[in-house]
């Protein structure tokens, strides 16, 4: 039986040599793929909004995401890009490991949470690397919390 493997490029030779143990042969021509569920962007294709020029923007380099109606900037430590997708089909591209959803508009980056303020509404204040403060809503509270153990 044939296959074409659709993984990174780390782990490609590891599990083309775990197939070939069981007899499964890897053919880029294969009808049926074999992929990484788990495979998430390293760029995003981005306008930056002083030069309206399209930029390739290291996911690395992403503060926080924020959506105000069907546009959706992202912030890094010195500029703003807008995104050409909707917020919910960006946060399916990011690495929940790097990246968490606080509210319904906004999506921050987990090492760039400079200071963590609570507040007294089972809300907390997020001060970003960049500066910038975001909110983390009642309904993301537990799931705030959980995930940066507090």
């Amino acid at each position: 039986m044939k296959f074409k493997l659709a993984v990174s490029n780390e782990r490609y030779e590891e599990i083309k040599a775990a197939l070939s143990e069981y007899g499964i042969e890897i053919d880029d021509n294969a009808d049926l793929v074999l992929s990484e569920s788990n495979q998430f962007v390293d760029n995003l294709l981005v306008k930056d909004t002083s030069s309206n020029e399209r930029v390739v923007l290291p996911v690395s380099d992403i503060v926080f995401l924020e959506t105000f109606g069907h546009a959706v900037e992202i912030h890094t430590q010195s500029k703003t890009y807008k995104a050409f997708d909707r917020l919910y089909k960006i946060n399916n591209l990011l690495d929940p490991d790097k990246f968490l959803r606080i509210s319904n508009s906004v999506v921050i980056g987990r090492d760039k949470v400079k200071q963590i303020a609570p507040t007294l509404s089972m809300k907390f204040i997020l001060t970003m690397s960049n500066g910038r403060k975001v909110d983390v809503t009642r309904s993301y509270y537990y799931i705030f919390k959980e995930y940066f153990g507090i």
